[in-house]
């Protein structure tokens, strides 16, 4: 198959291809970047140790907890990543499509208003499925984490919190997520838009198209990462359990003011920039190749 026919393809894909393209996508963007996951979520604690930068949370991470320490929940993401993108890219390219056809009619131009509309609506199939994984993973990767395995943090969670603990933090993530993933998409069609105005396969394209997009969205919602993260995690200096949003958000201001909100904010670029590069050039790669 060549680039010519790959253009050629209908706009609307089997859906099967872009659920297996989109699970391929979603563990390879979240196994490669999972380092620079882990020290995120502990910089932006609000009550472990405290680091000056990236490089010194990197440093002090493995010199303190060992490089493994790095790669402690990997498991929880996997399995998670995996169904969560899937209807993911599926829901998206589907209402993307319906909806740009609505707005334009047969001549299929980009339309901003379909592309964030179809992002949303994507944005809560995924955090369904991905948020007890978010659960898990974050307690494993905190400072300190004392759970041998994902599967003890899961039963240690549900016999002491209960099933809500692997919710609690779904109003905040989704409210994060919601518009992260409409700048994330708006930014990217328009970015190919102008790189790649064939819509041909271009792997290039697609990696400076989702970087681009990837850390955009990513500086815009850090806030609600930070109040997510401690939702998630429960890692505070105070007694007794945060619940919402509006408890996570007076939490964080206290401790040091509106800087908290963006702790963590270079970690969570330099994750999503490469992590969304990574996962657009291998979900149009395994369109490409699945397709025929």
């Amino acid at each position: 198959m060549d680039n010519d026919d790959y253009d050629a393809l209908p706009v609307e894909w089997p859906v099967a291809t872009h659920m297996l393209a989109g699970a391929a996508a979603g563990v390879m963007e979240h196994a490669a970047m999972y380092p620079i996951d882990c020290v995120k979520t502990q910089m932006q604690s609000i009550q472990t140790v405290h680091y000056s930068g990236l490089r010194d949370a990197f440093l002090t991470i493995t010199k303190k907890e060992g490089a493994h320490r790095l790669l402690r929940g990997m498991s929880a993401m996997v399995v998670g990543a995996g169904p969560a993108h899937a209807m993911y890219f599926a829901c998206y390219e589907k209402v993307k499509h319906s909806l740009t056809l609505k707005i334009n009619g047969k001549k299929f131009k980009n339309s901003s208003i379909a592309n964030g509309t179809a992002a949303a609506v994507s944005t809560l199939f995924h955090d369904i499925v991905m948020n007890p994984a978010d659960v898990i993973k974050q307690r494993m990767q905190m400072y300190g984490s004392t759970y041998p395995t994902c599967r003890s943090c899961m039963i240690n969670t549900y016999k002491t919190e209960g099933l809500k603990a692997f919710y609690r933090s779904f109003p905040t993530q989704f409210i994060m997520n919601v518009p992260f993933q409409m700048v994330h998409f708006i930014v990217y069609e328009l970015s190919q838009e102008h790189i790649n105005q064939e819509r041909v396969y271009n792997p290039l394209s697609h990696i400076l198209s989702g970087g681009v997009a990837g850390g955009a969205a990513a500086f815009v919602t850090n806030p609600l990462d930070v109040c997510r993260t401690l939702l998630n995690t429960q890692q505070h200096n105070s007694k007794g359990t945060v619940h919402g949003l509006r408890q996570a958000v007076a939490m964080v201001y206290r401790t040091d003011g509106l800087r908290t909100f963006f702790r963590g904010v270079t970690a969570r670029m330099l994750y999503q920039m490469p992590s969304t590069a990574i996962s657009w050039s291998v979900y149009e790669f395994f369109k490409y190749i699945l397709y025929g």
